[in-house]
């Protein structure tokens, strides 16, 4: 399973590596990262893949709100079947 995951925020250092680093700890594995920072926003889409996750879905997701909650900025989780409806043109 493939999920696309959003982070946004007042860009700081260090966003990208506790990002991945929590990816990392949980067997999720980055397949593409895209991140700019607007005028002082960082913003970061990442598709990542699921399969050897070594937890629930909804662990991930709640480990992501706190992390998001430390780094301050928002991440986001969503499956890519949904991701993909929600913006198709």
């Amino acid at each position: 399973m493939r999920a696309v995951c959003t982070v946004v925020g007042k860009d700081k250092p260090g966003i990208i590596a506790a990002v991945s680093t929590a990816f990392s700890e949980r067997s999720v594995n980055i397949l593409d990262i895209s991140q700019t920072i607007m005028q002082g926003f960082f913003t970061m889409i990442t598709l990542v893949d699921l399969a050897g996750m070594s937890i629930s879905l909804e662990q991930l997701r709640e480990d992501l709100d706190v992390l998001g909650e430390q780094i301050e900025v928002r991440i986001t989780l969503q499956h890519e079947d949904v991701y993909t409806a929600m913006h198709r043109v």
